[in-house]
């Protein structure tokens, strides 16, 4: 493979959300996004980078010995030959799993990934930049995310749910306190009201290591 992608950083640690937490992964974190959320917690990744082969990449996630390999951002879909990558992790027999604001199309995705489609909430202050077209292109291993920064998001997340039929579409719904925003019991009590069909999440990651990159 000649083609190259502009990489932040590459690195093993244990899957920090969604149905393969505390997992050891290999992170494949791509520079660059359009989306600019208010609780980005990867603005590092916007800007600098280094433009890697693929073939150079896929090297690299060999060296660490590990089954699952997540491919993330920044938003992995914007640079185009990332689904080169994507098919070229499962021709070799990976787990992949791909992380994406759902803000671009994920037509082109092997189908052999699970995507992770965080879907926008309008605190987020990307709302607009949701592409639904993207939800009936999910099947039954893909997952939905949202990050809920308050109340209103939590109300907005409900009739998402019940309007794309997402419980008959995807494996997992999971809903994230946006950190530092919301309260992470308030929105466990939320949940546990309404008795919702989700997966509450805390970021793993970030209460091992905090915000540290390369975790």
């Amino acid at each position: 493979m000649s083609e190259t992608l502009r990489i932040t950083e590459i690195f093993y640690s244990l899957q920090g959300e969604t149905s393969t937490v505390g997992i050891p992964t290999v992170f494949v974190r791509l520079t660059g996004c359009p989306l600019r959320c208010v609780y980005c917690d990867t603005e590092y990744a916007f800007h600098g980078g280094e433009k890697i082969a693929i073939d150079d990449i896929l090297a690299k996630v060999d060296s660490y010995g590990a089954g699952h390999v997540t491919v993330t951002g920044g938003e992995p879909l914007a640079q185009p030959d990332c689904l080169t990558l994507l098919a070229g992790l499962c021709d070799k027999g990976y787990r992949v799993s791909l992380e994406t604001s759902g803000a671009l199309s994920v037509a082109g995705v092997d189908p052999r990934v699970v995507k992770i489609l965080d879907l926008k909430t309008p605190d987020s202050g990307e709302l607009e930049r949701n592409l639904y077209d993207n939800v009936a292109m999910l099947n039954s291993r893909d997952q939905v995310k949202f990050v809920i920064c308050s109340r209103n998001d939590y109300q907005w997340a409900k009739l998402k749910i019940d309007e794309l039929k997402l419980p008959q579409r995807v494996s997992e719904i999971l809903f994230s306190p946006s950190h530092g925003q919301l309260d992470q019991k308030q929105l466990a009590d939320w949940i546990l009201a309404d008795r919702l069909p989700v997966r509450f999440q805390l970021q793993l990651h970030k209460l091992l290591w905090g915000d540290q990159p390369g975790h």
